[in-house]
């Protein structure tokens, strides 16, 4: 019997479990606030200038709840802070802390060198081909076509 063949969502979500496992456990052994993977997904789609937390939810694909709590968590964590917006006096923006700065640069090296650990496990010409594959443009996400039913 012939092993099933694994979708590409699947690939994606352990290729992202591998990066996110890796620079949790690094940030943690450096003595960096322990943050939850959902944490790190918000502060990996923060804007530099700010983001609203409906905005950040749109990004992570959750709900605005679960953005919400998230961004409350490293509110209190020291490693961001909500302020007002200067375009709308209705929003809060979610911007970084000195300390969240801090630590987005050092996540940021972390990563590169997951990068080059799985470089040297693939080989850099796949690394690069992965690199380049998800950076094109994919274009709209439509329904595949009807295929015809099995006989």
């Amino acid at each position: 019997m012939q092993p099933t063949r694994r979708s590409f969502p699947q690939l994606f979500a352990d290729a992202r479990r591998w990066f996110e496992e890796g620079l949790l456990a690094a940030m943690e052994a450096a003595g960096a606030t322990p943050v939850s993977p959902t944490q790190a997904q918000l502060f990996a789609v923060l804007d530099d200038h700010g983001t609203t937390v409906s905005e950040l939810a749109r990004r992570m694909g959750v709900t605005r709840q679960t953005a919400h709590q998230a961004v409350h968590g490293l509110v209190d964590a020291g490693l961001l802070a909500q302020v007002p917006d200067p375009g709308s006096a209705r929003r809060r923006l979610i911007r970084r802390t000195p300390d969240g700065e801090r630590a987005h640069r050092q996540a940021t090296a972390i990563l590169q060198q997951l990068e080059d650990r799985l470089a040297e496990r693939i080989g850099r010409e796949g690394v690069d081909a992965l690199r380049a594959a998800l950076e094109a443009s994919w274009g709209e996400s439509t329904a595949p076509p009807p295929s015809a039913p099995p006989r």
